[in-house]
């Protein structure tokens, strides 16, 4: 029976019964609203108000029909509805049919249609030379036995708007009316009909945080950008670019006296000259999309298409992506396909089965973060991924994307002991369905998308993954060097009269350098869990530690690949990260952390300055080895140069407290030497040991493969770049 159906929340093809009708017992139309609470129903024209007719109370539970005899043509209209305190004119969601179902079929054509599409639709219908605005809800749940959208429009009362089930699984309805900043979610009943907890918008474009986790409608047309000329000086090639990435927590870099989190704006207004005046190029945030858990520091998403309302509007984050671009900086934003939290307004067992992840636990099941794992094999779920990928870029100008967790889509036996995971049709351990929706990713980002770059976090040794996919490669530009982080980093926290039995971590890197795009990255995974800060993970007394990590610095900075450092970093803040507090910015009152800082503006405008340091990373041609051989004294000399081989850095480090007078370099061509930059100077609170002059004028003897050399002073624990001034 019709009413009990409506009643229960229980009509899935309301656009059959509700709205006008042929009037299958006669001529003409009949018109059956569904308004629980109303006492009376009259009928208008949607286009003069003119009164048409008054309903009949078919059912006191809120059911009202009436006939319209003379008439076969359907028409627009609207209803004046009387309720016990208040009088208000609606206009029928059901009588546009063709409106609710339009699009749909144009998702297929184009992944980026998927954002035009599915979720809270902003549109306007005209109809009768009445133009008639509202809000088209659609979201995929094919094995829903009903879904209902939900909101402060009517009371969050599932019976109310009942949505209609399309040939391909989605449910839709244009409800007329509704505009920006409604609250929303959608209201389901598994395919045995029992009702489910409420479920956000998985194509939500904003949403409220806890308790509610209402979806937001939100217009994204609305803001308009102003960054046209940094979008057009970003079509180059990233490989040859300088690009040196400040990595960051958005909610604790810096917070207010009360201990709240900057919003969107006041970090633009404080981040950006602090990026700006440390001459970073590029900003990494950890991911902003919409999360219900502070302490999954983003990685336990649920709104793939939503920036986290605890900043400010999703207008707001547009403004400071825009900033940050006129400004010259790039933003970079972590996003996270691998996998999704368990969280009841989410997308686990969204319409009652596992719609968006393996139904096998064996393969949907996360253990090592107690999360649900996407199926990387099904077209909607594939479709979902790769749309979110684009809409970031579309719809928020961001330059790239780092692609979390790589490793763990890749292998079935990712963090699984043996008869704990289900191997492929091969009888291997490869992820077939990860790998080519990856493939698919980065072809869709490259092809629409030129000036940004994508970045993947890869911990194996899975070969490819910055080759393009016509190669056989995962089709990513970069990828993060996470062997030379453990490498250099595990080098580094030993004492250095130990160094020489481990020298070749340091060089082991350069063995295998030009097998990927490589990010040298020192990541916030770094300096939590008990890793200690970069700053406590050098050896020796409270001047060593300071003068190790400038060292080290240094020598990233030499080494072929682009940079990457997380916040805190660059003034040797002296404590783990935790997210539930800011940076120690109280650190910079003393010499020791301002001499952090000051080198490393200095090394980021110096990285910048010469393009020996950067535009021939992954060229073998932009570095030479002048000494890698010398484990007894922990030194390493090395050359970078251009892409044409020409204007050559010499860069020479010291990785123990002892200097060493007289130390003969290698240099490329006869002339005059200068410092351009030495760790050990004052100004970086250094010891300023004596490198034995101002200029060095080279002589013809042949050293490090080099016809010619200088001779000059290496300092305790230092770094130094060195190039030729003239003859």
């Amino acid at each position: 029976m019709l009413i009990e159906k409506l009643n229960n929340a229980a009509l899935s093809n309301p656009f059959e019964t509700l709205g006008l009708q042929k009037n299958p017992e006669g001529k003409g139309l009949i018109l059956t609203a569904w308004l629980p609470g109303a006492i009376s129903v009259e009928v208008k024209s949607i286009d003069s108000k003119k009164k048409l007719a008054d309903m009949e109370v078919a059912d006191k539970q809120g059911l009202f029909t009436c006939k319209f005899e003379n008439t076969e043509e359907f028409f627009h209209y609207s209803f004046d509805v009387t309720y016990q305190d208040s009088k208000v004119n609606v206009i029928d969601p059901y009588q546009f049919r063709d409106e609710a179902f339009y699009g749909l079929s144009s998702m297929n054509l184009d992944v980026r249609n998927y954002y035009k599409t599915m979720g809270a639709q902003l549109i306007e219908v005209e109809v009768d030379g009445v133009k008639v605005k509202g809000v088209r809800f659609a979201v995929y749940a094919p094995s829903a036995s009903n879904v209902s959208v939900i909101g402060d429009f009517n009371f969050w009362d599932g019976r109310r708007y009942p949505m209609e089930r399309s040939l391909m699984g989605e449910w839709v309805l244009f409800v007329p009316g509704l505009t920006e900043g409604e609250r929303y979610k959608f209201e389901l009943k598994d395919p045995m009909g029992n009702r489910l907890p409420h479920k956000a918008d998985p194509v939500g474009f904003y949403a409220e945080q806890y308790p509610s986790f209402a979806s937001v409608v939100y217009d994204q047309n609305k803001y308009k950008w102003n960054d046209d000329a940094w979008i057009k000086s970003q079509e180059n090639d990233k490989l040859k670019q300088a690009m040196t990435i400040y990595e960051l927590h958005f909610a604790s870099w810096k917070r207010h006296e009360d201990g709240s989190s900057l919003s969107y704006r006041e970090m633009a207004a404080e981040l950006i000259p602090y990026v700006k005046e440390m001459g970073y190029t590029h900003i990494e945030l950890l991911p902003i999309m919409e999360h219900p858990f502070s302490g999954s520091w983003g990685y336990q998403p649920v709104g793939l298409f939503a920036p986290t309302s605890r900043f400010g509007s999703a207008d707001d984050f547009k403004f400071f992506v825009d900033e940050c671009h006129k400004a010259n900086i790039g933003v970079i934003l972590d996003w996270v396909p691998a996998h999704f939290p368990s969280d009841s307004h989410g997308l686990a067992r969204f319409d009652g089965t596992p719609l968006y992840e393996y139904e096998d636990p064996r393969r949907g099941w996360h253990p090592d973060w107690n999360s649900y794992i996407y199926d990387f094999g099904r077209d909607t779920v594939r479709r979902f991924l790769v749309a979110s990928a684009l809409f970031w870029l579309e719809n928020y100008h961001i330059d790239g994307l780092r692609v979390d967790a790589v490793a763990s889509m890749l292998y079935w036996d990712y963090s699984r002991k043996a008869g704990e995971w289900v191997p492929n049709v091969d009888g291997g351990n490869h992820n077939y369905e990860a790998i080519s929706l990856l493939r698919w990713v980065n072809e869709e980002v490259y092809k629409n998308y030129p000036h940004c770059m994508t970045i993947a976090e890869e911990s194996t040794a899975f070969a490819g993954v910055s080759r393009p996919t016509y190669n056989g490669g995962l089709g990513f530009g970069f990828k993060w060097n996470m062997g030379w982080m453990h490498d250099t980093i595990e080098y580094m926290k030993k004492d250095p009269i130990y160094r020489k039995y481990h020298h070749s971590e340091m060089t082991f890197s350069m063995i295998y350098a030009y097998d990927e795009n490589f990010i040298l990255s020192i990541s916030h995974d770094e300096v939590v869990h008990g890793k200690l800060s970069m700053l406590n993970k050098m050896p020796g007394d409270e001047w060593q530690q300071a003068a190790n990590l400038r060292t080290y610095m240094g020598y990233m900075y030499a080494h072929p690949g682009k940079k990457l450092n997380f916040m805190g970093t660059e003034f040797a803040q002296s404590a783990e990260w935790n997210h539930d507090s800011q940076l120690q910015w109280w650190l910079l009152q003393f010499d020791k952390h301002q001499g952090q800082k000051r080198l490393i503006q200095d090394l980021n405008k110096l990285y910048v300055s010469e393009p020996a340091l950067y535009n021939a990373d992954y060229d073998k041609r932009g570095f030479m080895w002048l000494d890698h051989s010398d484990y007894q004294n922990s030194i390493f000399a090395m050359m970078r140069l251009d892409e044409n081989g020409e204007n050559a850095i010499e860069v020479v480090s010291n990785f123990t407290p002892t200097p060493h007078e007289g130390y003969r370099l290698g240099v490329s061509k006869p002339g005059k030497y200068k410092i351009i930059l030495n760790t050990d100077s004052k100004y970086y609170w250094g010891s300023d040991y004596d490198v034995g002059g101002e200029v060095f004028e080279s002589t013809d003897v042949s050293w490090h493969g080099q016809y010619h050399s200088i001779v000059l002073n290496l300092p305790p624990l230092a770094t130094l770049f060195i190039k030729r001034i003239g003859d």
